[in-house]
């Protein structure tokens, strides 16, 4: 039984309503660069505000394998998802700071193998799925990902990467990068949030070998010419609330 009560570790509690989706991501690639925060802004949909670190936007490209998918159907009881029980997943992302002060995730693309999971979440959580020719190969301790996508802008990306065995240091820039507890997209004319909830990421030092990484270039991006930031994770298990619209928080009222 997974623990899903441990929540010290958050920035603030979890939602108190009903999930709704469950489901493991395993064998993660955290890559990451810097990026100038105006480049990031401007591809940024009204409403969410690049978040920085030492004044920097990161970009990150996150490649693993998801199963174990379930959605909650009545009371605590949940049903999986036909054919998209185990798919790879590949996301672009950076981070943003929405109208309420909340941070969190925002994604450019969201690409995987499973079409009934692309519909599912294009229509549930707003978020900018798409469907790809994916391939997930484990060879000794190395992944071997490949994706092209189907429909829809090219993005082509070939990647091999391993853990190197070692816990990463806990430093605050690990942290900014992946110690996130929501997503932010604009559906229906405004910021939505979408709460998610896991236990901290068992974070391991990686290296990795990018044959072709398009995903960047779809939006305009041209990544700097030095080595990512890179982060291995075996697997954690996260669930997920349905999407809200933000409410931006109030303006402070001066002193007397």
């Amino acid at each position: 039984m997974i623990d899903f009560a441990n929540n010290d570790h958050r920035p603030w509690p979890m939602p108190q309503r009903p999930w709704r989706l469950r489901q493991r991501w395993s064998r993660l690639l955290f890559a990451h660069w810097p990026m100038p925060a105006d480049a990031v802004q401007q591809q940024l949909p009204r409403g969410l505000r690049v978040d920085t670190f030492d004044g920097w936007a990161w970009l990150g490209v996150v490649p693993f394998l998801m199963d174990q998918v379930r959605f909650r159907t009545v009371g605590q009881h949940s049903a999986g998802v036909p054919s998209a029980r185990a798919f790879p997943e590949l996301n672009l992302r950076t981070y943003v700071v929405a109208p309420d002060g909340r941070a969190g995730v925002y994604f450019f693309s969201l690409d995987a193998g499973s079409l009934l999971a692309v519909l599912g979440a294009r229509v549930a959580f707003g978020l900018p799925y798409f469907w790809a020719r994916m391939r997930f190969e484990q060879q000794g301790s190395t992944v071997r990902y490949t994706s092209h996508r189907r429909i829809g802008r090219a993005a082509d990306f070939v990647a091999s990467y391993r853990s190197l065995g070692r816990p990463s240091e806990q430093d605050d820039l690990r942290r900014f990068l992946t110690e996130r507890y929501a997503f932010f997209t604009r559906y229906l004319g405004a910021v939505q949030a979408g709460e998610i909830h896991h236990g901290p990421w068992p974070l391991e030092n990686a290296e990795a070998e990018f044959e072709q990484n398009g995903l960047p270039g779809a939006f305009g991006f041209t990544l700097p010419e030095r080595p990512p930031v890179l982060h291995y994770a075996p697997e954690v298990h996260m669930q997920a609330w349905t999407i809200r619209p933000v409410r931006p928080r109030p303006p402070v009222s001066p002193a007397p």
